[in-house]
């Protein structure tokens, strides 16, 4: 490659934490303390080879060696996220690897407990489920080759904030669910965007009525109230907004704001949509939240 390539040297090596603190050893050589990180490492291996991979064969030692280099190298991560490797060996040494393992484990469980998408449904909750969830994760997260780049921990992160911007969406719905003006939702199955578009179009009509599940003939009956009064649109909202406690805030505003600008429902109120058409529209917004209630 010439002297002209747009291509940025950026490419950063990183092997798993572990990997690079027990070269760390090398420098610093203590046969005590790497006697007893090598023990300590094979039981945990031990274990993870019984618990998630097969601890008859070759390859589910292999496994579980891999899993154990890279949970606990998140555990160091998190630990020790802008210390250099001496710090990481120093703590493998004096709290033990197994205490890093753990930290990384339970990373990978409380990750695995939040939400992944906002439709969240019965099986959810169900712990064959979660264990397989959980296994599934801790595969995908944790499989490290000692020898080889890792980036594990950069994975984790930007999944964490994926899903806190989920759980936040999953929040904000789910109270929207217990104060449901016509009474507490309580489905297992949950469309949190359904709930939360319901919730934005009902208060337009600005009668501060919390609305989390609908069906047609209240929906006919807003339709008619809204083409009668023309209400403020942004007033009902600012009504919405206060009624809901601020830790939902964030969630509510940027909806509202994109609903301002795209909602269809809400445009075509305003004309002279038929009112199975605009039902229609509106079932593209709440999905299964709303009940079928025709005659």
């Amino acid at each position: 490659m010439g002297g002209g390539s747009m291509l940025p040297a950026i490419v950063v090596e990183t092997l798993p934490r572990l990997t690079r603190a027990i070269q760390q050893l090398a420098k610093h050589p203590d046969d005590d303390a790497a006697y007893t990180l090598a023990d300590e490492l094979t039981g945990i291996t031990a274990m993870v080879a019984e618990k998630f991979t097969n601890d008859r064969t070759a390859e589910g030692i292999q496994k579980a060696q891999q899993l154990t280099v890279g949970c606990v190298s998140l555990g160091l991560d998190e630990e020790l996220p802008n210390q250099d490797d001496l710090a990481a060996l120093d703590l493998l040494i004096e709290e033990g690897a197994e205490h890093a393992f753990q930290v990384g484990f339970r990373m990978i469980k409380d990750l695995v407990a939040m939400p992944e998408d906002a439709l969240v449904g019965e099986y959810d909750s169900d712990p064959v489920y979660a264990q397989r969830r959980l296994r599934d994760k801790f595969f995908d997260i944790c499989l490290a080759d000692a020898n080889q780049n890792w980036n594990g921990s950069e994975r984790y992160l930007a999944q964490l904030k994926q899903r806190k911007e989920v759980q936040a969406v999953v929040r904000l719905a789910n109270w929207l669910r217990r104060h449901n003006t016509a009474g507490p939702v309580k489905d297992a199955d949950l469309n949190a965007e359904g709930v939360i578009a319901l919730a934005i179009i009902f208060a337009v009509e600005g009668i501060s009525h919390v609305v989390a599940r609908t069906g047609q003939k209240e929906f006919e009956r807003f339709v008619k109230a809204v083409r009668k009064d023309k209400p403020d649109y942004e007033a009902g909202w600012a009504q919405l907004v206060a009624q809901v406690p601020v830790q939902h805030h964030s969630v509510l505003l940027e909806r509202i704001n994109s609903y301002r600008e795209t909602c269809t429902v809400l445009q075509s109120i305003k004309g002279r949509t038929a009112m199975k058409t605009l039902f229609a529209e509106l079932e593209n917004y709440a999905g299964s939240e709303l009940d079928a209630d025709y005659s």
